[in-house]
């Protein structure tokens, strides 16, 4: 089973991959993370007691040109649990590119329930397996405004450098 670690500012996130569950999604993660394309992005959007997201953009909140969307493969049994990593996505249930989450609870409303615009749910294609107190920090962390966006952390918190270990 690969890993990855994600050293933030914050600290280290380890996260075991399940390409057994989500191939696909898997496969997309790492080609991003090979590429460096995660390597000075931010968790842009932050929400205390739901999650915490990034992979999408820069510290001077720029959003990067992605690679094609890929399928939703969240009708795979893993569930929107406290520490697992899943894809962020528009409306549009196969819209996901590199964006991503990691839950901060137990997120049910966000478990595949049919394939249905309403009930696809969100990819879950990775859990923590060491930092979770680092999600924690990062979960506590002050949020604002930034433009258009809502919950952006007031000081950036920084995916400084990955590490694949497969």
């Amino acid at each position: 089973m690969s890993t990855i670690t994600f050293t933030t500012n914050h600290g280290p996130i380890t996260i075991a991959l399940h390409a057994d569950k989500a191939p696909v999604t898997v496969a997309n993660f790492l080609t991003y993370a090979r590429e460096g394309f995660f390597e000075g992005t931010i968790f842009h959007r932050v929400i205390k007691g739901f999650m915490i997201q990034g992979g999408g953009f820069t510290a001077d909140m720029q959003q990067k040109e992605t690679n094609a969307q890929i399928k939703n493969e969240a009708n795979n049994g893993l569930l929107n649990n406290k520490g697992t990593l899943a894809m962020a996505r528009t409306q549009d249930p196969h819209s996901a590119t590199a964006q991503f989450f990691i839950n901060a609870k137990n997120n049910d409303f966000l478990n595949h329930s049919s394939e249905s615009v309403n009930g696809w749910g969100y990819c879950v294609f990775g859990e923590v397996t060491d930092g979770i107190e680092i999600v924690e920090a990062i979960e506590n962390v002050a949020t604002g405004n930034h433009g258009h966006h809502q919950d952006v952390p007031v000081e950036n918190v920084i995916i400084e450098t990955v590490t694949i270990d497969e």
